[in-house]
């Protein structure tokens, strides 16, 4: 019997695991103590992969055209037809599907294959909703200003919607254990949530209402003078016109009335977060940029105990969005000016650069129904990508599907490739607060599965790039990754993981927790040009009140 250390991977929150294994495949799962995202703390979904060990439903070989083959004669099947792909539509002609539970070295190759080889940022990540967009404008870098240890240090937690609270028990655990040393809680959600969670102060919020109530919390810390004029002069860029064009529709009756609340109850929400300096905000993407914006204006970030927090989906979405394994960003949060274009393309010896960004959602489907896009290559567990999956994949003459279920649509796909399942990966993920974490695998890969950093590593050689893809274990990519975020970086950019350059392949199989970014923005000094961040456009506002 041995003691595995690794990661839950059901969500974003990035727990950590302690595993008893032995020779069969059972599994006994209990938290790490250790682990600072949850502190030895595991809610239901992580037991439940006590029961993924079974081998039943697996794809254990590839399939090409309905037939069982080896893996060579696969690989060197798809990168004969991706070559001749290329060679007669161009570059762009391919794009990627990835799914939420997939490790950082396998997005870092898959972004690098599309990006600085296949001459493509069509990827299509449906799971990765706008957080990455909306930090980038408010901060000018797609960086989580909050870490879990902020909540344990907040006097005031303010905790926007139900679903925060169903989806990710352990996060709620903590809250409530901040609580209990003196934080207030705050929730705000609709009527029939509102009193799922202990709390100090409820407000069921009507449909359409949670914006118009946050915009006028901001408005209540103008009026009341909590707004530091002089931090905003400094770190923070106000459109012009912002504050009259807020004022419309957000005093507190004309917020009353739409949230379906007595004007009392929104007094006494606005009176008890705006007194405590020390506030951290847990949200989800629906209402962020009022969040955002809330925490800017107020100078509620930057030090311990004060930040919004952006809850996101996936199980390494900081990962994937890390490495730019997105369509509208390059690598290592940069994006796609000149600059960047060729840093990167000097980095990875590319053969052909995606030059601008991509397309994905319904913007991919329509270019694939135009004959814009040939070849589809899907990776990663993506359920609520079903429907677009199966209508894509018939849209495209080369359809690649990296899975390690048996799916009932599979025959759709031209091509099969076993995959790891999350018990059997191994690599790194980064959670949500910015916290990279070792995926330790837990059962060898059964039958012919492997990772899909490994299936892409393969078929890039294939096609004659041996030379930048070279990689014979997870620890190569991680180095190269690092070296990536750190080269030629003069500070402009907070993703520079250095301290990891040089690592050895003992040292990344023994790494323990660690996150990067220190406090961000704790100088008030922002990734933008000017070094201030940006109030963002919200509903409910005039145009001429938007950034």
């Amino acid at each position: 019997m041995a003691i595995v250390r690794s990661q839950c991977g059901q969500c974003a929150m990035g727990c950590g695991l302690r595993v008893l294994t032995d020779k069969s495949r059972q599994l006994r799962i209990e938290g790490d103590a250790t682990h600072p995202a949850n502190g030895g703390l595991l809610c239901a979904r992580a037991i439940e992969l006590e029961d993924s060990a079974g081998l039943e439903g697996r794809l254990s070989h590839p399939v090409m055209e309905g037939r069982r083959q080896g893996w060579d004669r696969v690989i060197a099947q798809i990168a004969r037809r991706l070559t001749a792909i290329l060679k007669r539509h161009g570059p762009g002609s391919i794009a990627l599907h990835v799914g939420g539970r997939l490790l950082t070295e396998d997005y870092y190759v898959a972004n690098k294959l599309m990006k600085g080889f296949f001459g493509s940022a069509h990827i299509h990540a449906p799971w990765l909703g706008d957080t990455a967009r909306l930090q980038r404008a408010a901060f000018g870098e797609d960086v989580m200003p909050a870490a879990f240890e902020d909540i344990d240090r907040a006097g005031a937690i303010l905790l926007v919607g139900g679903a925060i609270g169903r989806d990710h028990p352990v996060l709620m655990d903590r809250v409530q254990a901040a609580r209990s040393n003196g934080a207030r809680l705050i929730h705000l959600a609709s009527p029939g949530e509102a009193d799922a969670i202990e709390a100090d102060l409820h407000l069921p919020v009507a449909p359409g209402g949670m914006g118009r109530l946050l915009g006028g919390l901001l408005l209540h810390c103008h009026d009341m003078g909590l707004v530091d004029s002089l931090w905003l002069k400094r770190h923070v860029a106000v459109p012009m016109g912002y504050w009259d064009g807020l004022r419309q529709g957000h005093d507190v009756w004309s917020v009353a009335r739409a949230c379906g609340l007595p004007p009392g109850s929104i007094r006494a929400f606005y009176e008890t977060w705006a007194v405590d300096a020390q506030a951290v905000t847990l949200a989800g993407g629906g209402k962020a940029a009022a969040v955002l914006n809330l925490h800017l204006a107020t100078g509620r970030i930057g030090r311990p105990g004060a930040a919004p927090f952006l809850i996101g989906g996936g199980a390494n979405g900081m990962g994937a969005r890390e490495v730019g394994c997105m369509a509208d960003s390059l690598a290592a949060h940069m994006g796609f000016d000149a600059e960047a274009l060729a840093r990167t393309g000097r980095f990875w010896g590319a053969r052909r650069m995606a030059m601008a960004p991509g397309l994905d959602g319904a913007g991919l489907l329509e270019a694939m129904r135009d004959g814009r896009i040939k070849a589809l290559w899907s990776i990663g567990a993506d359920e609520e990508a079903t429907p677009w999956l199966r209508e894509a994949r018939a849209l495209v003459p080369l359809s690649i599907r990296a899975t390690d279920r048996l799916e009932s649509d599979g025959a759709g796909w031209t091509c099969l490739l076993p995959s790891a399942a999350w018990i059997e990966k191994d690599g790194t993920l980064t959670g949500m607060d910015r916290l990279v974490s070792r995926q330790r695998r837990l059962r060898d890969l059964p039958g012919e599965a492997r990772p899909d950093w490994w299936m892409l590593t393969r078929v890039a050689q294939a096609m004659g790039w041996g030379d930048a893809f070279h990689y014979e274990w997870a620890a190569d990519i991680y180095r190269e990754h690092v070296r990536l975020t750190a080269y030629q970086n003069d500070g402009a950019r907070l993703l520079n993981l250095k301290r990891h350059a040089p690592i050895s392949n003992p040292a990344y199989a023994e790494l323990t927790p660690w996150r990067w970014g220190e406090v961000p923005f704790d100088e008030g000094r922002f990734p933008m040009p000017d070094g201030r961040a940006r109030l963002l456009p919200v509903a409910n506002q005039p145009d001429a009140a938007m950034f």
